[in-house]
C-alpha cells in the first residue's frame, strides 16, 4: 500500500510539475513556429506547394516511360537482335555487356528526352526556379549524360560479369560490388566531377570564414580551407556540403548560401552538413541501402527468372544482355515500390543531421531563416502521410519547430543569450521581398553583425528563385 501510494504521489508531483516546467521556458516554441511561417505570404506558400506536390506524381511518371521503352526494345525484337549482332561481331562477352548497355541508354535517352527537358528545364522557368539559358541547361544535361553513360555502361558491365560467373548468387555479390563501385564514386566525385559543372575558388578572408573553420575543426573536421563554389551558374538555391576523404576532405560553400544568408544561416547550414561528415552517415546509409540492394536484387532474380521464362523475348538467361531492359526494369519497379522506405531512411539521417548542427552551430534562428528559404521549393506543412510518403528531408515546419524548443530550452538553462521566440522584426525571406541574383551583384562575403538578424537585400522582381537543393 505503502509503495502504491507513493507511485502516486511521484505521478501527481510530476503532473503538477508539467506545467510549471513548459511556463519557465522564455517562449512558446509553437507561436515561434508560428510566427516563422507568417513571413511567408500567401503566394509564396501556394507556389512552393503546388511545385512539391506536382513532384509527386513525377517521380512515378519518369519510371513508367522506362518501363514502356523497355517493353517495346523486348516486345519489338530489339533487344535479341542488337545482342546477336555484338555477339558475332564483337565476340569479348563484356564488351557485348557494355556496348549494348549503350546503345540502350542512347535509345532510352532520345526517346525520353522530351520528359526529360520539360521537368529539367520548362518546369523550372514555369516556376521561376532556374538561372539557366536554354543552352546552358543542354550543355549540362550533354555533359551529365555524357559522364553517366560512360560510368554507368563500365558498371553494368562489371554487374554482369559478376552475374556470369557467381551465377545463382549473383544477386549477393551483385550487392556488395554495388556498394563498393558507389562508395568509390562517392570519394571521387567531388574532386574529379563536381569540377565539371562549377568553378571552385578559396573564400576571402573574413570573420565568418575563421568561424566556419573553427566549428569544423572542433567537430573533427580535417581541414584548413573553405572552398567556394558558383551554384548561382544553375540556380539561387543554398547548399553546403564536407565531401572527400582524409587529405581530400573540403568544406564547400554555394555563392548562393553566402549571397542569400546572414552568417547564423551560414554556420547553421555548416553544422548541418558537417553532422553528416562526423557523424558518418556515409557508412550508415551504405549499410542501410545494402539491406534494401540485396532483397531489391534478390526479388528481382526470382521476377526476372518467372518473366522471362521458356527463353520469352529471346532472353537465354540473367546473364543474357538481351535481358537488361527486364532485369533494370523490374529492380527498378521494386526500387519504386520502396520510394518511403528510401525516403524513410534518409529523412532519419537528415534529422540526426539537423540536430548536430543546433548543437554545433548555436544558430536556432539560422537554421530557421535556413529551412525559411528552402520552403521556395518545398512544402511547409505536409500531412503526416505526405511527410511519411514523399519526404526525404523533415519538413520545413518540423526543422523550425525543432529550432525553437532547441531555443527555448537553452535560454532556460542560461547558456545562450534570452532573446524573442521568433523572427527578427520585420523579417521575411527573401523570394517574398525581392530576390538577390548573385550573378548581378557578385559575392560579398556578409558582416558577423549581421548575425542577429537575417538579411532581406532586395534586388528587381525579374530574378529567380531557387529549385531544390538537395544536400539540406
Amino acid at each position: 500500500m505503502r509503495g502504491f501510494l507513493g507511485l502516486a504521489a511521484f505521478a501527481a508531483a510530476l503532473a503538477l510539475a508539467g506545467p510549471a516546467m513548459a511556463a519557465a521556458l522564455p517562449f512558446d516554441p509553437d507561436v515561434a513556429t508560428r510566427e516563422w511561417l507568417a513571413t511567408m505570404d500567401e503566394a509564396a506558400r501556394a507556389r512552393s506547394d503546388s511545385y512539391f506536390e506536382g513532384g509527386y506524381w513525377i517521380q512515378f511518371v519518369g519510371p513508367v516511360i522506362g518501363f514502356i521503352v523497355a517493353f517495346a526494345f523486348l516486345q519489338l525484337g530489339f533487344a535479341k537482335n542488337i545482342r546477336s549482332w555484338l555477339e558475332k561481331n564483337v565476340k569479348i562477352y563484356f564488351f557485348v555487356v557494355v556496348l549494348f548497355a549503350i546503345v540502350y541508354t542512347l535509345i532510352g535517352a532520345v526517346l525520353s528526352f522530351g520528359w526529360d527537358y520539360w521537368v529539367g528545364f520548362v518546369r523550372q522557368h514555369d516556376y521561376n526556379l532556374s538561372t539557366q539559358t536554354f543552352s546552358q541547361w543542354f550543355i549540362e544535361y550533354l555533359q551529365g549524360f555524357g559522364i553517366s553513360l560512360l560510368i554507368g555502361s563500365l558498371a553494368i558491365g562489371l554487374l554482369y560479369l559478376i552475374i556470369a560467373v557467381a551465377k545463382k548468387t549473383w544477386w549477393i555479390w551483385g550487392t556488395i560490388a554495388s556498394l563498393a563501385f558507389a562508395a568509390v564514386i562517392g570519394m571521387l566525385a567531388p574532386v574529379y566531377i563536381a569540377p565539371i559543372f562549377n568553378h571552385y575558388n578559396p573564400m576571402p578572408e573574413s570573420a565568418l570564414r575563421e568561424s566556419v573553420l573553427e566549428i569544423a575543426q572542433a567537430n573533427g573536421v580535417p581541414t584548413n580551407d573553405v572552398l567556394v563554389y558558383d551554384r548561382s551558374r544553375q540556380t539561387n538555391s543554398v547548399s553546403a556540403n564536407v565531401s572527400g576523404f582524409g587529405e581530400t576532405t573540403r568544406i564547400s560553400l554555394a555563392d548562393t548560401l553566402l549571397q542569400r544568408e546572414s552568417p547564423g544561416g551560414v554556420r547553421a547550414v555548416l553544422g548541418h552538413e558537417i553532422g553528416h561528415y562526423v557523424l558518418q552517415h556515409t557508412v550508415s546509409l551504405l549499410v542501410m541501402n545494402a539491406l534494401l540492394i540485396v532483397v531489391a536484387f534478390g526479388l528481382a532474380n526470382f521476377l526476372f527468372n518467372f518473366l522471362s521464362k521458356d527463353e520469352r523475348w529471346g532472353i537465354r538467361s540473367v546473364a543474357d544482355p538481351a535481358g537488361m531492359p527486364l532485369l533494370f526494369s523490374v529492380i527498378g519497379f521494386i526500387f519504386l515500390l520502396a520510394t518511403p522506405i528510401n525516403n524513410n531512411i534518409t529523412r532519419f539521417h537528415e534529422h540526426q543531421a539537423d540536430m548536430f548542427g543546433l548543437n554545433a552551430a548555436r544558430e536556432p534562428d539560422g537554421f530557421a531563416e535556413s529551412a525559411l528559404l528552402l520552403s521556395e521549393y518545398r512544402k511547409m506543412e505536409p500531412t503526416p502521410f505526405e511527410e511519411w510518403f514523399f519526404y526525404d528531408h523533415p519538413s520545413g515546419y518540423a526543422r523550425i519547430h525543432m529550432a525553437m524548443v532547441w531555443k527555448a530550452h537553452h535560454m532556460a538553462l542560461g547558456d545562450i543569450p534570452m532573446g524573442p521566440g521568433g523572427p527578427p522584426p520585420g523579417w521575411q525571406p527573401d523570394f517574398v521581398t525581392g530576390h538577390p541574383d548573385p550573378r548581378a551583384v557578385g559575392y560579398t562575403a556578409p558582416s558577423d553583425n549581421a548575425a542577429a538578424a537575417p538579411a532581406t537585400a532586395t534586388l528587381p522582381a525579374e530574378t529567380e528563385p531557387s529549385p531544390a537543393a538537395p544536400s539540406n
